[in-house]
């Protein structure tokens, strides 16, 4: 009796007994596995699928995981940069020795069913895996949004008693709202800088020599009278 089964994307006729090798399956060595994608039966009674007949199945033990012969690749573009490229690959493949093929009780035999390393179900499990720490992720990030948003609140409370520092030479939005990040928001707090003060604003706002060179100092003393 011979049967014909799908996995990988290929067909095999097989008969009890027989090794093949197919795409690489999510098994170790010595495990029992079952195909139950069956085409055809064949032997006294020839028995086609519609696709697959109803209840067959093809057991296997896997006998190894092993790698098929090296395939060479080469590219070369000619019009472009006259570059190339070679490229090796060895394919992912499972050794197997038919045990049994039934033709019927298949969902009843409690071996587990052939399922290809990189299927969809291996896909979907690891996708499910990864889903796990990027949750946790979520919520640490949680947190510091709140931060951020309640940031702006505090910065709207302190520029409500705050002078228009945007009357100082040089001095715009952005550089204003720089001076409000570092606590500065009148001009009596800028006309009460000394020589270490200006030195330690100077490096908070990367402007080296400039509170001096505006006249920042002077200009705030007579503003906050």
């Amino acid at each position: 009796m011979f049967a014909v089964m799908k996995t990988g994307g290929k067909q095999y006729k097989v008969q009890s007994g027989d090794t093949l090798t197919v795409e690489k399956l999510a098994a170790d060595a010595g495990e029992k596995v079952q195909f139950n994608e069956v085409l055809m039966l064949g032997g006294d009674k020839v028995v086609v699928g519609a696709p697959f007949v109803e209840g067959a199945a093809v057991q296997a033990e896997v006998v190894d995981q092993v790698k098929g012969d090296k395939v060479i690749h080469f590219v070369r573009r000619r019009r472009k940069h006259s570059s190339k490229r070679t490229k090796g690959h060895r394919q992912q493949l499972t050794m197997l020795k038919i045990t049994e093929i039934l033709e019927k009780g298949a969902d009843k035999s409690g071996v587990k069913a052939a399922v290809g390393a990189g299927s969809v179900a291996a896909v979907a499990a690891a996708a499910a895996t990864a889903k796990k720490p990027a949750k946790k992720a979520e919520a640490k990030a949680a947190p510091k949004a709140e931060e951020k948003k309640a940031a702006p609140k505090k910065a709207a409370k302190a520029e409500a008693g705050a002078d228009d520092l945007k009357q100082l030479s040089g001095v715009g939005p952005a550089l204003e709202k720089k001076l409000h990040e570092a606590g500065v928001t009148t001009f009596a707090q800028i006309a009460a800088w000394g020589a270490d003060d200006i030195a330690a604003m100077d490096e908070k706002l990367s402007f080296k020599g400039r509170i001096e060179r505006e006249g920042w100092v002077e200009q705030a003393k007579k503003l906050a009278k």
